[in-house]
């Protein structure tokens, strides 16, 4: 995967707090950045798939009485 660069300003304090973190964990900042970001994306896909499970389950009726439900034949 190509690699394209990003620049960000952060105030010293966040700076120093990313810069421990990966020191901590053994990697570079621009590895940890990459994984907070890609964590971050993958909590949003997980909460969208949550919002829509809980859209179709209040609304199951509906969908039924408009599309029969499931494993039935439809007219």
């Amino acid at each position: 995967m190509a690699k394209t660069q990003l620049n960000v300003r952060v105030d010293e304090a966040t700076a120093e707090v990313a810069r421990e973190r990966a020191l901590q964990r053994g990697m570079s900042v621009n590895r940890y950045i990459e994984e907070l970001v890609r964590k971050d994306a993958g909590e949003v896909g997980h909460t969208f798939v949550e919002a829509a499970a809980d859209f179709m389950e209040q609304y199951r009726t509906v969908f039924d009485e408009e599309f029969g439900k499931e494993g039935e034949a439809r007219p």
